[in-house]
């Protein structure tokens, strides 16, 4: 059965860092992208950045890019989101997600409705 789990979230300092782990079933890692989200209290959920299996392409919302790293480990059945210079704007639920379309254009895996099942999220907050 697919299954993601995520972990490493928590309470940082702004300017801090901290990185989250998705972990998958080996069928559900083996689908095509793997996106993380974001969900503040009282806003809509939020595209975070995704890395695609195929060729390990990588795309990120602007307001992560260039703090904001993710990864994969194949060995490990696991995806990672490094977030390096924290912000208090950063405070969300992060949850990752399995797509199994393998998308030519990397923006379609910001749409939450590509993505075909969802981890519980983990909490990340960041005090001013």
């Amino acid at each position: 059965q697919a299954q993601l789990v995520e972990s490493g979230g928590g309470l940082v300092q702004a300017g801090g860092s901290l990185r989250l782990s998705c972990a998958a079933s080996r069928r559900t890692f083996n689908t095509a992208g793997v996106g993380w989200f974001r969900q503040a209290p009282g806003k809509e959920r939020e595209f975070v950045a995704a890395i695609k299996r195929s060729d390990g392409s990588t795309v990120y919302a602007d307001s992560v890019k260039g703090r904001f790293t993710i990864s994969r480990d194949n060995a490990k059945n696991t995806v990672y989101l490094q977030m390096d210079s924290l912000k208090p704007e950063d405070t969300a639920v992060y949850s990752c997600a399995a797509s199994t379309a393998d998308y030519h254009y990397m923006s379609n895996y910001g749409v939450p409705n590509n993505y075909y099942h969802w981890g519980q999220g983990t909490q990340v907050t960041v005090s001013s």
